[in-house]
């Protein structure tokens, strides 16, 4: 028979309630006696049953995380596994484990958030994303379920908790770098205009252009999927141009390292003959050849962020919404160089 919680109470000299208690994490309990709780627990071998207590709170002790593509795709952009990363740290301090759920479309997301929901598996949601006209973004609302967006919602901002960077004002100063160093002939590529972060960072890239009085031209503009193989296709059809850009902004270091694997196969040298800026800074960015100029948008503060979140929403559903904006720097490596003259 293995070993009980009144076993522990007794080896511990204490009231197996007072056990229940350092099992909760409860602060009436002394710092003392769940130090000495815990050591007997983890020599006795004895595990608490959290299915039972689970049932008794109406509480999985399980947060989803909602990605935008599949599995196959999401993952491959370290964006992804960096964001979780900071979110399980949070998670299991909080003795909290994750469920992931993906989908090739949006109704299979859905149908997966809805499975996750009316099956009473989790207790809250991040979305890891935010979309024009998202299904998930109006179920979650419609059913008063708790969830937190890393991004911006695309309506009702003041009343949906979101942990976002300002990507109009990162997109203004990093396309800003590129005119500084004497570009005027600058794209964009970006991932799907239904998404705010490709909106918002657009959005920066335009108001620099228009600041520093540059035309704003929209076969500069380019939008594929936030993958490798999304920056290669953004290059054929940018130099295909008579005028091809000089410099290029580019939403996801992910496609950045496509864009500079295409350009090679073109004989177009970064940064000789076409400068490149990104964003997100993760660990590609510094490996990849040459080193690129990013954007440092801290995605593992931002997943910690987002899970504090919605572990504070699911214990209190009353907690006010908040818009967490995690502080941006840029990384200047060796992607982009001045260019002395241009028609």
């Amino acid at each position: 028979m293995g070993v009980t919680i009144k076993d522990v109470a007794k080896a511990a000299g204490v009231a197996p309630s007072t056990v229940s208690r350092v099992i909760a994490d409860s602060p009436r309990i002394s710092p003392e006696t769940k130090r000495k709780v815990k050591k007997l627990m983890k020599q006795m071998g004895y595990h608490p049953n959290v299915n039972a207590r689970n049932l008794a709170s109406r509480s999985t002790q399980t947060l989803g995380i909602v990605m935008p593509f599949s599995a196959d795709k999401s993952l491959q952009n370290p964006f992804f596994p960096e964001v979780l990363r900071g979110i399980s740290s949070i998670a299991h301090k909080q003795n909290y484990s994750i469920s992931i759920s993906t989908g090739e479309t949006d109704q299979e997301i859905l149908d997966s958030v809805e499975r996750m929901v009316y099956g009473n598996r989790i207790d809250g949601v991040i979305l890891l994303y935010s979309q024009v006209n998202d299904p998930v973004f109006h179920f979650l609302l419609e059913k008063d379920f708790p969830f937190v967006i890393v991004g911006k919602p695309t309506e009702r901002t003041d009343e949906i908790t979101h942990v976002d960077n300002d990507n109009v004002k990162s997109g203004s100063e990093i396309t800003k770098h590129l005119i500084d160093l004497g570009h005027k002939r600058i794209g964009f590529i970006g991932g799907s205009p239904d998404l705010m972060v490709t909106v918002d960072r657009l959005k920066g890239y335009q108001e620099a252009l228009k600041a520093a009085s540059l035309p704003i031209l929209e076969e500069y503009k380019v939008h594929a999927e936030f993958l490798k193989s999304g920056g290669k296709e953004a290059v054929h059809q940018l130099f295909q141009l008579s005028e091809p850009p000089t410099g290029l902004v580019i939403a996801d270091d992910l496609m950045a390292v496509g864009v500079t694997h295409m350009l090679e196969e073109l004989s177009l040298r970064v940064p000789e003959d076409v400068s490149i800026v990104s964003f997100n800074n993760v660990y590609l960015s510094e490996i990849t050849r040459p080193p690129l100029t990013t954007v440092d948008i801290h995605i593992f503060d931002i997943g910690c962020q987002a899970a504090r979140c919605i572990i504070e929403k699911v214990k209190n559903k009353d907690e006010p919404a908040k818009r967490m904006i995690i502080p941006y720097s840029v990384v200047h490596r060796s992607s982009a160089q001045k260019i002395e003259k241009q028609a």
